[in-house]
């Protein structure tokens, strides 16, 4: 293993999924990582790991600017006064989404959703930025593969949509200071999302109104078909971990990676024209 506990990096989204495991994972390879959870079991959770480059951040809900910006301040009180490393990365991996009709949609979930995936990270970062442009770091933004219409999780993808355009703006804007903006597109990874989406699913066909539900039950229904069968063939998120490494490590790094389930079809899609592809997703749900 590398000694690689001189460089901090700092993952949001760790209390479970995917970013539990990149948090473990790179601790396990010797970064010092701040692992930011909202609630003080998911931080007593991490603790009792017993890794010694791993350090829980608590609480940093990005959806309440005053705790972004105090955990900002104690991230910087802490480098400057050399308690910790030099920040080197900060991995955003925080957001869930909802599985739905936009006509269906909660909208204050949504507005949460926004404010995990888009407000909160670029609050993150105006806070931080100073740090990495010292280490000429590097910001990974978790994302699905392929910017393209997907009916029934807007939720999800609209926020990949602005993702994108954040990560690829902030690279062209931070190029001369060095600080490399990569994207991870993800397919299917094996987490408890698809556990949350059965869930989902059920309550929304159980307690919408019936005069709205009924529009969509028969086509709800066979998505959740679709997911169960989609479920079997996830990756193991371990897997998004190596390549959140790699792009940590390597000097001329990527600036996007894809893994995981499907991914790769995902990408072939977004270089395709779009009316082509909205043709196929309208010709696939008839």
């Amino acid at each position: 293993m590398n000694d690689l506990s001189d460089k901090t990096v700092l993952i949001t989204g760790t209390s479970s999924g995917i970013g539990r495991v990149v948090a473990v994972y790179l601790a396990q390879q010797g970064y010092t990582v701040l692992a930011s959870v909202r609630k003080n079991a998911d931080a007593e959770s991490l603790n009792k790991l017993s890794l010694p480059h791993l350090k829980p951040l608590f609480p940093l809900d990005l959806t309440k600017q005053e705790q972004v910006h105090a955990i900002a301040t104690f991230v910087k009180q802490q480098i400057n006064n050399k308690l910790l490393p030099p920040l080197y990365a900060i991995v955003n991996i925080a957001g869930g989404g909802q599985i739905a009709p936009v006509e269906l949609m909660n909208v204050e979930y949504f507005k949460e959703e926004l404010e995990k995936r888009l407000v909160g990270p670029v609050l993150l970062l105006q806070e931080l930025l100073p740090l990495l442009r010292v280490t000429k770091g590097r910001v990974i933004w978790i994302s699905t593969p392929g910017l393209f219409p997907v009916p029934y999780v807007a939720d999800i993808h609209a926020p990949d949509f602005a993702v994108n355009y954040l990560a690829r703006t902030l690279n062209i804007e931070l190029l001369p200071d060095g600080i490399k903006n990569i994207l991870i597109r993800c397919g299917g990874i094996n987490t408890t999302s698809p556990e949350r989406t059965e869930t989902q699913l059920v309550v929304m066909l159980n307690n919408e109104p019936s005069n709205i539900t009924n529009i969509y039950k028969d086509r709800l229904l066979r998505l959740r078909e679709e997911f169960n069968r989609f479920d079997t063939k996830r990756t193991d998120p371990v897997k998004v971990a190596m390549v959140i490494a790699k792009a940590l490590s390597v000097k001329h790094p990527k600036i996007r990676y894809q893994v995981g389930y499907m991914s790769g079809l995902g990408s072939l899609f977004e270089k395709l024209p779009q009316i082509w592809v909205d043709k196929i997703m309208e010709k696939r749900e008839r």
